[in-house]
């Protein structure tokens, strides 16, 4: 009599129950506060969730958990030198030093490795004095783990680096120092980029009381950060992954074979 259809008045909304969805990203974001939408979804697939990325981002911004984006600086017009990601491991080496202070004021350094080709962290050595000596000492250890040394390493104008040991070093295991420009940390990009996601995640989220704790730290999250972390310029993979990948074996460090990471091992289910 209305001209209504009897399906349209017959039907009733059922309202999607997005409380697994609620429940998996509250739980990420409780135990990672600094990632955002593009770590939690792919950690979210690394999980086998079924959920398509329309419907994690709508259930996301319900929670308001969007972080806040830092405004960028104006920077004049220049002329700019990509740095070419090396085609296999063990080709460039990139090192730096960061620091920070303990709780009681008392000032400490780390000493940082990556490995350009897949951002694999090769070392954090962590102490309130890091001389040229201690440097190259983890240098040969890393070296003997991956049974090479690096055709090259990256570094910056810092005098542990510049010295004489560091150079006969060099000169001994047949590695070329390539030094950037003073000023220029945009220059040493690999290592820099790393640099801001282990003072985020782990110096900057933690009050230390001593150096064993900011060791503890840092060796969980040396696993998590080549294991199980997506990176965004590797197509969400692993640095393990995308380097196995490449090989065509299976995750692991590089030159000795492993099973896949357990995403369990963390307290990730």
């Amino acid at each position: 009599m209305l001209g209504v259809s009897r399906s349209y008045y017959a039907y009733a909304p059922r309202p999607r129950d997005d409380g697994e969805v609620i429940a998996a990203l509250t739980e990420l974001a409780r135990m990672k506060p600094t990632w955002g939408f593009s770590k939690l979804f792919p950690v979210l697939r690394q999980q086998g969730r079924p959920w398509n990325h329309k419907r994690v981002w709508r259930v996301y911004c319900q929670l308001k958990m969007n972080l806040k984006r830092k405004g960028k600086k104006r920077l004049p017009a220049t002329s700019r030198k990509i740095i070419a990601q090396p085609l296999a491991p063990n080709i460039c080496w990139s090192a730096d030093f960061m620091r920070d202070t303990l709780y009681s004021g008392r000032v400490y350094r780390t000493f940082n490795v990556v490995d350009d080709y897949n951002r694999e962290i090769l070392a954090v050595e962590v102490d309130t004095n890091l001389p040229a000596g201690r440097v190259i000492r983890v240098l040969d250890q890393v070296a003997e783990q991956r049974g090479v040394y690096p055709e090259k390493m990256r570094l910056d104008n810092g005098p542990e680096f510049v010295g004489a040991a560091m150079a006969a070093w060099a000169e001994e295991h047949r590695v070329s120092l390539e030094f950037i420009q003073p000023g220029k940390p945009t220059q040493n990009s690999y290592i820099e980029r790393f640099n801001r996601t282990y003072r985020e995640e782990v110096l900057d989220l933690y009050v230390f009381s001593n150096l064993s704790e900011v060791r503890e730290a840092t060796d969980d999250f040396i696993k998590e950060y080549n294991e199980l972390r997506p990176h965004e310029s590797l197509a969400d993979k692993t640095p393990l992954a995308f380097a196995a990948q490449r090989a065509g074996g299976s995750p692991g460090p590089l030159g000795t074979p492993a099973n896949s990471p357990d995403v369990s091992t963390l307290g990730w289910t």
